[in-house]
């Protein structure tokens, strides 16, 4: 490995250089959105060598991954995850953003964190269960894609197709987003918010500025618009879930300043509580916004359901989860459906229990992306706890 170790680390990296080595072998991987740059090929020989059953497929230039191992009846659970990341924009970066050096003892490169260093983790703690195969029964899912940075159109929408028509219901579903706060394990995500964007072109009437009663103003439109979303009452808000609304641009395309405009775009983006779904989202602002209905065209973009996870009796994940974390951190961890969208949308369902959990997140998306090794050992044995919770055959 090509690393600079602080002596902290040098003493501990010894037990653990395969996690570490697993996730700069894939930071090495130039997988931004949509290329897997050989990723999922990779993973793809390394689980067929502990017994999975892959099939890579793609459209659209999206690679994605399906990899099952059955030890029998029990759970069908599956962990999901993305390969692809975001550009490394070019800033100070202490080492090349796709080399996956070590430094003050932490693995620097785009995706470190969101989220190959959980893909490494997960892996590690993977063969390690297919390793033993004492007193494991289920089955094992893989659900790996390249498009989750993207628009996500052909990455695990696609996966979740394909189980469907293989008639495959998963029970559960663990995501390995980074979703840890200040240490490893204390934050899980048992749920998220739903997302909705949307783009409203204004209309009214031009005309001199000195004669506005023979104009319709979509600017002064636009104004009362903005008042009327940001006064909507979101009464369904499930607690600690709250639903909000930002404008994120207001276009008047109008560079004579004594003509009043005919036209006005404003754009703006939901984050909705579990208690709604995207049409409740529409038929809230559509009623808001009824009196104007003459002056507006809306088109709606990139909806992500909302989706939550709470606790049930009997094979429960979120207990299994807050179960293993505890078991290594001898903490509970808490829940949370802040943040933003993820791929765990896909997979959600009455049946299925779908929670995230993973590294910190400091330093996502950033210059300098990173997560430290020590980080990297924690997650895996959580994982490895996780595993052996779910597959064994004590009932939890």
């Amino acid at each position: 490995m090509n690393c600079v170790l602080n002596s902290h680390v040098e003493q501990h990296l010894s037990a653990y250089d395969e996690v570490v080595d697993v996730l700069q072998t894939l930071i090495r991987f130039k997988s931004v959105t949509p290329a897997q740059a050989g990723a999922i090929d990779w993973l793809a020989k390394k689980l067929t060598t502990v017994g999975f059953e892959c099939d890579v497929f793609s459209d659209n230039q999206v690679t994605n991954l399906i990899a099952k191992v059955s030890f029998g009846d029990g759970p069908v659970v599956a962990f999901s995850g993305h390969i692809d990341v975001v550009p490394a924009a070019q800033g100070d970066w202490k080492v090349d953003a796709f080399s996956g050096d070590i430094v003050d003892g932490a693995v620097y490169g785009r995706g470190a964190a969101d989220m190959k260093g959980g893909v490494a983790a997960m892996l590690c703690a993977t063969q390690a269960l297919l390793q033993q195969r004492k007193n494991v029964r289920g089955t094992f899912y893989w659900l790996i894609t390249s498009d989750e940075e993207g628009e996500a159109e052909y990455g695990s929408l696609l996966i979740a197709q394909k189980l469907a028509q293989q008639g495959v219901i998963l029970d559960g579903c663990l995501v390995g987003e980074p979703t840890s706060h200040l240490h490893v394990g204390d934050t899980i995500k048992n749920g998220r918010r739903g997302a909705l964007s949307a783009r409203l072109f204004i209309k009214g009437k031009a005309g001199h500025v000195a004669y506005p009663e023979n104009t319709v103003n979509a600017a002064h439109i636009s104004a009362e618009v903005v008042k009327r979303l940001i006064a909507i009452n979101w009464f369904k808000d499930e607690p600690s879930s709250e639903t909000t609304l930002q404008v994120t641009g207001i276009n008047i395309a109008n560079v004579v300043d004594n003509l009043v405009p005919a036209q006005c775009e404003l754009t703006f983006n939901v984050r909705y509580s579990h208690g709604y779904k995207s049409t409740d989202i529409k038929n809230e602002i559509q009623a808001a916004l009824a009196d104007f209905s003459q002056h507006l065209q809306v088109q709606w973009e990139r909806p992500c359901e909302s989706y939550y996870t709470p606790h049930k009796s009997g094979g429960c994940l979120l207990k299994q989860v807050e179960q293993a974390i505890h078991q290594v951190t001898g903490t509970f961890p808490v829940l949370s459906t802040h943040g933003g969208t993820s791929d765990g949308r896909f997979f959600a369902s009455e049946h299925t229990q779908v929670i995230e959990c993973g590294v910190r997140n400091h330093t996502i998306h950033q210059v300098n992306e990173h997560v430290p090794v020590a980080d990297l050992q924690l997650i895996e044995k959580i994982y490895s706890e996780l595993l052996v919770n779910i597959f064994s055959n004590v009932n939890t």
